[in-house]
C-alpha cells in the first residue's frame, strides 16, 4: 500500500472524530470567533474599527480591573501551588490504598459546587460567622474581624476552590518519578534538602508548572467568589463582561473585554511554552523539549531556576543541621520517619482546609433564625420546607437534573468515540486534535457563555428556533463543557485496556461492531458510567452558561441559588447547598468507585 493509501486508511478509521469536531466547531469555535469579531466590526457594515479598544484603554478603570485580575490570580496560583505541593507529594509517595482514600478528600471539594463552597465561607468568615465567634469566645479579639468582602475573603475562597486542581495536576506527574533517585543522591552524600531541591523538585517541575498554568487561567475567568466574598476593590474582569452584556447589552464592548481576557490567557500560554515547552503539560521534563535551549527565555529560566534551587537546598541543609544540633532526635527515630510525620501533619491541615468548610453549611440549614449566624439556633426544617414547597426551587431542581442527564448523554455520544480514536489510532495532528477537544477547559468559561448567548440570539432568529430561555440551549452549552471530561476519563480507561482481547475476538470471527459491543464495552462499562457521571456533575453544577442562556425562563438550580444570593444570603441557601452537597458527594463516590473498578478490570484483563 502506498503512503497516500495508508494515510487515507488512517483517516477513514478516524471518522468517529467527526461528530465531536463538528459539534465543537459549530457550538464552540464559531460562537467564540463571532464574539471576538464583534469587537473589531462596525455594527451591520462589516467594516473594521478600533473604537472599542480605544475606549477600553482610554480609561484607567479597565486597565485597573485587569491589574486586579492578574494580581488576584497570581496570588491564588502561588497559594494553591505552595499549599497543594505537600499534598501531591504525599499522595505520590504513599501506598496505593492510602492514596485512594486521601484522593477522595481531594475530589470532594474539587467537584463540589463553587456556590456551595462560597456559601460555606460566608458562614465561616462572616461578621457573625464561626471563625469570629471562636476568636471572641477565646478572648483573642474584642470585636469581629473583617474577613469577608475584601481581598482576604476572595483569596481564601479562590485558593480553596482551585487548590484541588493544582493537586490533581501535580500528583499525576509526581507518580511517574522514580523514588530511587533521591535515595541514590543520599547515598552519594547529599542531605535531604539537596536531594529534594536538586533531584526531586526539578523532576516534578512539569506538574508544578502545569498546575500553576491551569489554576491561573481558571482564576482570571472567576466571578462567583469575587462577587460574593469580595468588595468593590476586588472586581474581576469577568464581572465587567457580565455587566456589559446583562445590564448594558453592549455586545461589541463585551467582545473587546473578552479579547483582552483571551489575549492575557494566550500571552501566559506563550510565556509558559517559551520557558518550559507546552509538552510539559503532558508530563515531559523541560530538558526533553526540542527548543528548550534555543530561546533566551528558556535559557534564562533554566539558569535562574538552577541557582535558586541550589541556594534553597543549601539553606534547607543549614537550617536542618542547626535544628538537629539544638534539638537532638533519639536514635530510635530516624530522620526520614520524623520528616514523614511532619509532612503527614501538614497534609492533614491542608486537607482539613479543603474538605471541612463545606460541612459548616449543614447545621446552618437547620437554624430557626431568618439569617445566617454562628452558632445556629436549632432545630427547624422550615428552610427545607421552603425549598420543596416553592415552585421556583422545584422547577430549578427538576430542570437541572433533566439538563444534566441530556447534556451528559450528548457529551458521551460525541466524546466517547473521539476518545477511542485518540487512544487507538495513529493519525496526523493527533496532538492538535486533542488540544481542540480539550480547549473548552482552557478558554475562560465566561467567554464561552457570552459567545453562546450571542450566537443563540442570532442563529435562533435565523432558523426560527428559540435557544435562549430553553433547556435545549442549556443542554448544548453544557455539553460543550462536559465533552473534555468525557474524553479524558474514557482515554484514561482505554490506556489500561488490553487490546489483545479485541484481537482474540476478531480471530474467532467477531466483526469490529460485535467485538465492541460484546467485549470492549462490558469490560470498560464502569469507566463509561464514571465518565457519564462526571459529565453530569459538570452540567448540574454549571452557573456561567446558565447565567446568560437561561434568560430567566429556564432557571437551573445554580442560577436560582445565584439570584437568591445576590438579593440576600439566608438559610434557604444553606438548605439548598446541603441538598446539593449530599447529592454531589454521592455522585462523586459512585463515579470514583466505578472509575477504579474499570481501571482494575482493564488491568486485570
Amino acid at each position: 500500500m502506498t503512503a497516500a493509501g495508508r494515510r487515507f486508511g488512517a483517516w477513514r478509521a478516524a471518522w468517529p472524530l467527526l461528530p465531536v469536531l463538528i459539534f465543537l466547531g459549530f457550538f464552540f469555535l464559531y460562537p467564540v470567533g463571532q464574539l471576538l469579531w464583534l469587537s473589531v466590526e462596525i455594527k451591520g457594515t462589516g467594516a473594521l474599527t478600533a473604537m472599542h479598544y480605544q475606549r477600553l484603554f482610554a480609561s484607567t478603570l479597565y486597565v485597573k480591573v485587569l491589574q486586579i485580575t492578574l494580581e488576584t490570580s497570581a496570588w491564588c496560583t502561588f497559594f494553591s501551588i505552595v499549599g497543594g505541593y505537600p499534598v501531591a507529594y504525599l499522595l505520590a509517595t504513599t501506598s496505593e490504598r492510602r492514596r485512594n482514600n486521601l484522593m477522595l478528600w481531594i475530589l470532594l471539594p474539587f467537584w463540589t459546587s463553587f456556590l456551595v463552597r462560597t456559601f460555606a465561607w460566608i458562614v465561616l468568615l462572616g461578621r457573625n460567622g464561626a471563625i469570629n465567634g471562636w476568636l471572641q469566645a477565646l478572648g483573642l479579639t474584642d470585636e469581629p474581624l473583617s474577613l469577608i468582602y475584601n481581598f482576604t475573603g476572595v483569596m481564601i475562597g479562590m485558593t480553596h476552590a482551585l487548590m484541588p486542581l493544582a493537586i490533581l495536576t501535580m500528583v499525576s506527574v509526581m507518580e511517574q518519578i522514580d523514588a530511587n533517585l533521591p535515595k541514590a543522591a543520599s547515598t552519594l552524600g547529599a542531605r535531604g534538602g539537596q536531594a529534594f531541591w536538586r533531584i526531586y523538585f526539578p523532576l516534578s517541575l512539569p506538574g508544578v508548572a502545569a498546575g500553576g498554568l491551569l489554576v491561573f487561567i481558571t482564576a482570571i475567568g472567576f466571578f462567583i467568589t469575587p462577587a460574593l466574598l469580595g468588595g468593590r476593590l476586588q472586581t474581576m474582569i469577568a464581572q465587567v463582561i457580565i455587566t456589559q452584556v446583562q445590564d448594558l447589552m453592549n455586545w461589541a464592548f463585551a467582545g473587546a473585554v473578552s479579547v483582552l481576557l483571551l489575549v492575557t490567557a494566550l500571552v501566559v500560554f506563550y510565556l509558559y511554552d517559551r520557558a518550559l515547552g507546552m509538552s510539559t503539560l503532558a508530563g515531559e521534563t523541560p530538558s526533553t523539549q526540542g527548543g528548550g535551549g534555543r530561546n533566551p527565555i528558556a535559557r534564562l529560566s533554566a539558569w535562574i531556576g538552577g541557582h535558586l534551587l541550589g541556594a534553597i537546598g543549601r539553606l534547607c541543609d543549614i537550617v536542618s543541621e542547626a535544628y538537629e544540633r539544638l534539638v537532638p532526635r533519639p536514635a530510635s527515630r530516624p530522620t526520614r520517619e520524623w520528616s514523614r510525620g511532619v509532612l503527614a501533619f501538614l497534609v492533614f491541615l491542608i486537607i482539613f482546609f479543603l474538605a471541612a468548610p463545606t460541612f459548616f453549611i449543614v447545621p446552618v440549614s437547620f437554624t430557626t433564625d431568618a439569617f445566617i449566624e454562628w452558632p445556629p439556633k436549632f432545630f427547624s426544617l422550615r428552610w427545607y420546607d421552603t425549598v420543596f414547597v416553592s415552585p421556583l426551587w422545584r422547577e430549578a431542581i427538576v430542570r437541572s437534573l433533566l439538563v444534566g442527564v441530556l447534556s451528559a448523554s450528548l457529551a458521551m455520544v460525541v466524546g466517547a468515540p473521539a476518545a477511542f480514536v485518540l487512544v487507538r489510532q495513529r493519525i496526523m495532528g493527533k496532538t492538535a486534535l486533542l488540544a481542540l477537544v480539550l480547549s473548552p477547559l482552557i478558554i475562560p468559561r465566561i467567554i464561552i457563555a457570552v459567545a453562546l448567548f450571542y450566537f443563540y440570539a442570532r442563529f435562533g432568529a435565523l432558523i426560527n428556533v428559540r435557544f435562549i430561555g430553553t433547556s435545549l440551549g442549556l443542554v448544548l452549552g453544557h455539553a460543550v463543557l462536559a465533552i473534555p471530561y468525557v474524553v479524558v476519563t474514557v482515554m484514561a480507561v482505554l490506556k489500561n485496556y488490553d487490546e489483545r482481547l479485541d484481537q482474540a475476538a476478531g480471530s474467532l470471527g467477531a466483526n469490529p461492531v460485535r467485538t465492541l459491543w460484546h467485549v470492549t464495552i462490558p469490560l470498560i462499562r464502569s469507566g463509561l458510567i464514571a465518565a457519564f457521571l462526571f459529565a453530569f456533575i459538570t452540567s448540574f453544577d454549571e452557573l456561567t452558561i446558565a447565567l446568560f442562556v437561561s434568560g430567566g425562563l429556564a432557571t437551573t438550580l445554580p442560577k436560582q441559588m445565584w439570584d437568591d444570593a445576590l438579593l440576600k444570603v439566608n438559610p434557604t441557601l444553606a438548605a439548598v447547598s446541603t441538598i446539593l452537597l449530599v447529592f454531589i458527594t454521592g455522585m462523586i463516590l459512585a463515579a470514583e468507585y466505578l472509575r477504579r473498578r474499570a481501571l482494575g478490570r482493564s488491568s486485570a484483563a
